[in-house]
Formats: structure tokens, C-alpha cells, sequence
């Protein structure tokens, strides 16, 4: 008998469109943003820092320190410690990671949909390695999440198609079967482009309203 050959799944029939993995995005949806414009904001304020500056250093340096090129320790350094400060590193970077906080309704959303609904989940976020890691093991992410697919560990950023297309192939599962849920528009319209079907999340309740509506909804039984 000749072994059955696996097919790959480009070339399988495109019958199987049920949902059965999650995408999802970190910063605006599972914990608040970990050092957007807001933060930065705050911690201008904190610190006594020159925002305009700061912030001009900032994007001559973050594309790169969230693709992994450089560490946190090489960012902060450029964007702050330039200079002689009246503050030190720990005290900076104790404020940084003091900003996430975790939305644990949508925490519970998504775990539910792995523990009860049997859901691949994969996290597609751009970030710095040092902000994740903290932030997985802070928050427990990895209890629930399958693959992290981070910029800093793959060194692809959002609105890159290729993050995505690596996170199908890490979840080996069809666009189609996919949901992404993201705060960003521009991103889930990127995801869309590629098959995927997409959640512009905005608040806990339209996003179970619209996982409702792809036969995910969601019972309140809260995390083990």
C-alpha cells in the first residue's frame, strides 16, 4: 500500500472555512498600549523630558528597536540617555513597564476561545523584545497562547503582509479559517487583503458581538 501523501494547503480543497485560529493583537486589546504617544506623553511629563525631542528621537529609532536590530538598552540610550539625566535607567524603565495594565475581559475572550472553542491562538504584535517578554510573563500570555509572532523575534513589522503570512504558516491553517482581531483598521484591512477575516476591535462587548457572528460566542466562566 502506498503511504498516503500529505498535501500541502495550497493544494487541498477549499472546503474547510470554519474558524479554528485567532490572531490577535497585544497592545489596545489583550493589555493597554506599552509605550505609544500617550505613554510617551506621561512620561515626558514624569521626567521633565522635552516631548518634541524625545519624540523626534523616537521615530528615528523604534522601527528598529521593534524589529529586534537593537535592545532596549540601545533605544533608551538614543531617545533618552543621551544625555545627562536627574534620573537613572531602572527608574525610566520601572516607569516603561509600569504602563501595562491588562484588559481582563478580553483576556478571559480570548482564552475561552482556546480552552472551550479548541482555537489556535497566535499573537501577531509589533514590539520591542524586552516590552513582550515582560509583558507575557507578567500576564501569564503564554497560558493561553500557541505562537507569538512578535517583530522582534521575526524581525517583520505591521503593515508588513509577510508577518502574516509567516503567522499562517507557523499556525498551518488557511486564511480563511483564520479570525484577527486588532485595534489598528489599517492592519486588519492589511490581514484582509491576504483572506483573512478581521476584527477592528473597539471595546470588549462589538467584539463579542462580532465573534458571535463567525458562530464564536462567548460564555462568561472566567480562566482556570
Amino acid at each position: 500500500m502506498n503511504p498516503v501523501t500529505k498535501l500541502p494547503l495550497s493544494m487541498k480543497e477549499n472546503t474547510a472555512t470554519a474558524i479554528t485560529c485567532a490572531f490577535v493583537d497585544v497592545g489596545g486589546v489583550l493589555l493597554t498600549n506599552a509605550w505609544d504617544r500617550h505613554v510617551r506623553k506621561r512620561a515626558a511629563m514624569n521626567f521633565n523630558l522635552d516631548l518634541d525631542e524625545m519624540e523626534d528621537r523616537h521615530y528615528l529609532n523604534f522601527n528598529t528597536f521593534e524589529e529586534g536590530k537593537i535592545t532596549l538598552d540601545e533605544y533608551l540610550s538614543r531617545v533618552i540617555f543621551y544625555q545627562k539625566r536627574s534620573f537613572t535607567r531602572t527608574q525610566f524603565l520601572s516607569f516603561m513597564f509600569a504602563q501595562s495594565k491588562p484588559y481582563p475581559e478580553m483576556i478571559e475572550l480570548i482564552a475561552q476561545l482556546k480552552i472551550r472553542r479548541g482555537l489556535k491562538i497566535v499573537v501577531v504584535s509589533n514590539s520591542g523584545r524586552e516590552l513582550i517578554e515582560y509583558r507575557i510573563q507578567k500576564f501569564r500570555l503564554d497560558r493561553f497562547v500557541d505562537s507569538f509572532i512578535c517583530s522582534c523575534f521575526v524581525h517583520i513589522r505591521k503593515p508588513d503582509k509577510d508577518i502574516f503570512r509567516l503567522a499562517l504558516d507557523v499556525a498551518q491553517v488557511q486564511a480563511q479559517q483564520v479570525v484577527y482581531i486588532e485595534n489598528t483598521p489599517m492592519f486588519v484591512q492589511i490581514a484582509e487583503d491576504l483572506g483573512i477575516q478581521g476584527i477592528v476591535h473597539t471595546d470588549y462587548n462589538s467584539t463579542c458581538a462580532k465573534l458571535a457572528s463567525f458562530g464564536l460566542q462567548h460564555e462568561q466562566v472566567g480562566i482556570p
